[in-house]
């Protein structure tokens, strides 16, 4: 197997995490219409050791968080700016595309790395996304930038824990089967 762009090694598995409203929305291009605490929490925990890959936009408002390397994709690397005392563990790339993004992190986690936004980032990571790790809030919310629709022909739900104000989903790529069959492996129906 190769790595992101065709580097030797295995790949790490790509998820792209994010909170969902119940109409796809994802945030208005400055913040995210929700806050649960105890989202931010499991977000913190799941993402934890690992490399995070976001938009310029995305990383001004999350900013730098302990024990991760923020991948930040922006037009201008140049103009990204990163806290001269950031947080314990933490540090900030600055790239200019998906693919060098995608590079940098296998470089640093052979296991996983993490898609946090936004929209334009989501859009151009999910041909290369191996899991969906979704807050899917129960409310609709206001807002311009959305997530990917879920297409159930190319994602499988693996788990859902359902929360009182929202569950938490995960989702992994269906695979082609090898060969191209059906995947009956000769069994007659």
């Amino acid at each position: 197997m190769s790595g992101p762009s065709g580097g030797a090694g295995p790949a790490p598995r790509v998820i792209a995490i994010a909170l969902v409203a119940a109409n796809g929305v994802i945030g208005d291009g400055v913040d995210q219409p929700f806050r649960f605490r105890e989202d931010w929490r499991r977000f913190k925990a799941t993402t934890f050791g690992h490399p995070l890959i976001l938009g310029h936009a995305t990383h001004r408002t999350m900013g730098l968080l302990a024990g991760r390397t923020s991948i930040v994709i922006s037009r201008d690397p140049a103009s990204v700016r990163f806290p001269e005392d950031p947080p314990a563990g933490a540090r900030g790339i600055a790239v200019a595309s998906l693919d060098e993004a995608l590079d940098v992190a296998a470089g640093l986690d052979r296991e996983k790395v993490f898609i946090c936004g936004g929209g334009e980032v989501y859009r151009a990571a999910m041909g290369r996304v191996d899991e969906l790790d979704i807050t899917a809030v129960h409310a609709d919310a206001a807002g311009v930038v959305t997530f990917p629709p879920i297409d159930p022909a190319r994602w499988r739900e693996t788990e859902r824990i359902v929360g009182e104000r929202f569950d938490v989903v995960r989702y992994e790529r269906i695979r082609p089967q090898a060969g191209g069959g059906d995947g009956l492996d000769g069994a007659k129906g």
